[in-house]
């Protein structure tokens, strides 16, 4: 006679053979993800630089795109460099002609940190097609599907960022 299967025995082969949807979701998800950095990885290599060097352009731009000047100070904290890593990548992206350092024009000690339109175009000869697919697939949902695809993303953006409040190591705590 056969042995009876333990109960949390056929409920994990259940999950593994037939996922949840929401699982199934979440799993897709984690492949996007996976996609995405091995695109931006791709992007880093070919052009010479760090993977941190293209996160540090993407928050640049992420910021310009919201109307906010960065300093060095507020890029270190966004990538959670400490001063000295925040300096080297900052004089690193310089030097390749991707950011240059901007006076404040108000206040002459402050210098914020732009990206450079080259460093612009660059991205867009590589990311470009792949926001142009992604631009084609949201045309096709209605509003209420793409406030339900803005809502679920903002709030897995938000469940990755926090860290159980655990103070990160360049805040103090």
């Amino acid at each position: 006679m056969a042995e009876m299967a333990e109960p949390e025995e056929t409920e994990r082969s259940t999950r593994m053979s037939a996922p949840e949807p929401e699982l199934e979701i979440v799993h897709l998800l984690r492949a996007v993800t996976v996609e995405l950095g091995a695109h931006s990885a791709r992007f880093a290599q070919r052009n010479g630089m760090h993977p941190t060097d293209v996160r540090a352009l993407i928050a640049l731009m992420d910021a310009a795109r919201a109307g906010e000047a960065t300093t060095a100070g507020h890029l270190g904290a966004a990538l959670g460099l400490n001063s000295a890593g925040t300096t080297a990548l900052v004089d690193r992206l310089e030097r390749a002609g991707h950011v240059r350092r901007v006076r404040d024009e108000r206040d002459r000690r402050r210098v914020t940190v732009e990206v450079d339109e080259r460093a612009v175009a660059l991205g867009w000869s590589h990311f470009g097609p792949l926001i142009g697919r992604a631009v084609e697939l949201l045309r096709g949902y209605d509003e209420r599907e793409l406030a339900a695809i803005r809502g679920f993303l903002t709030g897995v953006r938000e469940a990755a960022a926090d860290d159980g409040g655990e103070p990160r190591h360049n805040e103090p705590g």
